[in-house]
């Protein structure tokens, strides 16, 4: 069933942009992964948010974590099916459009983590 949603996903992104698909994935995940997190750091029996860098393999996960949410989200108690939701979501994220939910989270992340410095 996952296959079949990718590939019809892969189908719509193709007919709507006339790109590759993969590459349209392959930019989405790297426009929407970010490159600098929170983390909590406790010192002296403080916590306190610390800003740090993310490894290459988290921001990918990060990446593909925040278009599926977005996603499901968007299919969510609506009328459009899943495999057109994500092909929406991945070319608004491959285009760095601030429509796109994952975009919109990485950039709300790295917000933090700046103010966090």
């Amino acid at each position: 069933m996952a296959v079949r949603i990718v590939r019809h996903t892969f189908e719509i992104i193709h007919l709507l942009t006339g790109e590759n698909p993969l590459q349209v994935l392959v930019n989405a995940i790297i426009n929407s992964g970010p490159r600098e997190d929170s983390t909590r750091i406790g010192r002296a029996g403080t916590v306190r948010r610390q800003a740090v860098d993310v490894s290459p393999l988290r921001r990918v996960n990060q990446a593909l974590y925040l278009i599926c949410t977005g996603a499901r989200d968007s299919a969510f108690k609506s009328v459009k099916t899943i495999a057109e939701c994500l092909a929406d979501e991945l070319i608004n994220a491959a285009k760095g459009s601030s429509t796109s939910f994952a975009i919109k989270r990485k950039d709300e992340l790295e917000r933090v983590a700046k103010s966090n410095r």
